[in-house]
């Protein structure tokens, strides 16, 4: 289900993101945040895609901990590649590492670093509804199911070895990508032509194609 807001935060800071979203939504803006919103049966890592692919704004909790959190990273590269908004909340006044600078220098920022941070909050909601008022809503996600059978049959080992190399560079991540990519290729270079974009810097996208067309096996 779409939501206006995707929260992204590391677990030691829960309490910060969980006001945030009792703020939001008591104001009427709806938040989707882990683990909260996964169901407990569901693959992880397919729920935070798909969350980050249908909400319209991303509210990153930045502090020293996401700062250095791999998940955390990651998210903010798929909102980037989807063309999320991105707000990044700062609530402790730390650089941001190299990896987290590529991405959030051109988003906007809100310091939240100066106790209390009540009237910090009161900003954010109504910075969100403003950004929600003026933001066309994101068009619902369409499901492999929905937009039919898979125009090319893959090898399962080649999937395998596809998803291999690719977690590689992305994590858990590259199991949800490459099953929802495949639905959709046309064949097999379609298919790591597609994933390869995923990747942040040339030299990997070169590396992931070149594995892949060397390595694979063969059907």
């Amino acid at each position: 289900m779409a939501r206006d807001v995707f929260i992204s935060y590391s677990q030691p800071d829960h309490d910060c993101a969980h006001e945030l979203v009792e703020r939001l939504e008591g104001q009427g803006v709806d938040c989707w945040i882990a683990p909260r919103d996964i169901a407990p049966s569901a693959d992880w890592a397919a729920e935070i895609v798909d969350a980050i692919s249908s909400a319209r704004v991303m509210i990153l909790v930045y502090s020293a901990n996401s700062n250095l959190s791999p998940q955390v990273r990651r998210e903010v590269e798929r909102a980037v590649h989807k063309q999320l908004s991105i707000l990044t909340f700062r609530i402790e006044n730390v650089p941001l590492s190299k990896s987290l600078e590529y991405f959030l220098s051109a988003q906007h920022w809100m310091d939240a670093f100066q106790p209390p941070r009540e009237p910090h909050y009161a900003r954010l909601c109504a910075y969100v509804k403003a950004q929600l008022s003026s933001a066309p809503p994101q068009p619902a996600q369409t499901s492999a199911a929905a937009a039919g059978p898979s125009r090319h049959h893959f090898d399962a080992a080649q999937l395998r070895y596809i998803e291999r190399c690719l977690a590689g560079y992305i994590g858990p991540l590259a199991r949800h990508l490459v099953k929802s990519a495949a639905a959709r290729a046309a064949g097999t270079e379609d298919l790591i032509t597609h994933l390869a974009v995923e990747l942040e810097t040339e030299s990997d996208r070169y590396e992931f194609l070149r594995r892949c067309r060397r390595e694979m096996p063969h059907e």
